[in-house]
């Protein structure tokens, strides 16, 4: 990924109604300003959870007429709401996440940014149980000729740098152009920077809502990863990955997790909801 350290970081506070609403009753502060909610979960900051994220990557986080929304920001809501809290937002670097950085400096109590779940990631942070599972999606201009992902060979290919998708095309033997946002890798698309781009599904589903590129890109390959999306915090904070299993697990039982599923992503796939009861050491 290219650096982007150097920006200012934002504080966007989550846009749900449910997160607005909330009550902090019940937490206890300490002399640095953290609290301890009712249910034991120490946070960063007294009355909030607060959530790393990278924008913008709908349609689980962006930001849309100055609110954060998306799959993500629904889910965690609902850890916010469990907790008694309201959710706040923080924009990050994407490489952050990988090495657990802001949470280890206590800036962010979580990251949600459709981060899969990897061995290597687990050794800098710890995982809640799956949420979602994804599959990578070679996106094509419809002149290019590209038809699978074999054809991708000595054609220009882009994707979002530091991403599973862009890993897999190394794998592959593919030098894929490094995008540092999945809006910077669909302009590189459209401008011709490359042909194809190698991206989780999800993200190609929301662009070809858009008429304007449905009629010049199309789904050219769609490649079964293994990949499942998790939401991570510090290592050692098991009362919040607890806490975050939770919600999930009701979101699940409820109708809850459907109902903004089908919102935010489409007809809703219950072989792509992950499985709340198993080990995220399950994933890869």
């Amino acid at each position: 990924m290219n650096s982007v350290l150097g920006r200012r970081t934002r504080i966007l506070a989550a846009t749900t109604a449910t997160a607005g609403l909330l009550l902090v009753a019940g937490c206890s502060s300490d002399d640095e300003g953290k609290t301890t909610t009712a249910n034991g979960v120490e946070l960063v900051q007294g009355g909030q959870i607060t959530t790393c994220t990278h924008l913008p990557y709908p349609p689980f986080q962006s930001e849309v007429d100055g609110k954060v929304q998306g799959f993500d920001v629904s889910l965690i809501d609902l850890v916010a709401e469990d907790l008694g809290v309201k959710q706040e937002i923080r924009d990050t670097p994407f490489e952050n996440f990988k090495t657990g950085a802001f949470l280890n400096s206590d800036q962010c109590d979580l990251a949600a940014a459709g981060m899969t779940i990897t061995e290597e990631r687990k050794k800098n942070v710890d995982f809640s149980d799956p949420y979602f599972d994804a599959t990578q999606a070679v996106l094509a201009d419809k002149k290019s000729g590209i038809g699978s992902f074999a054809d991708l060979k000595g054609k220009k290919v882009g994707a979002q740098a530091q991403t599973t998708g862009e890993e897999y095309a190394k794998g592959k033997g593919l030098d894929p152009v490094s995008f540092e946002s999945s809006d910077a890798v669909l302009n590189g698309l459209r401008t011709g920077q490359v042909e194809a781009v190698v991206i989780d599904y999800p993200v190609v589903q929301g662009w070809l809502k858009d008429k304007a590129n449905a009629d010049a890109f199309e789904v050219a390959d769609n490649i079964n990863t293994g990949e499942q999306y998790g939401f991570s915090v510090k290592k050692g904070n098991t009362k919040l990955v607890d806490a975050i299993n939770k919600a999930l697990t009701d979101a699940k039982a409820d109708g809850t997790y459907k109902r903004l599923y089908e919102k935010w992503i489409g007809p809703y796939d219950e072989s792509a909801a992950g499985d709340s009861s198993a080990s995220p050491s399950a994933a890869s």
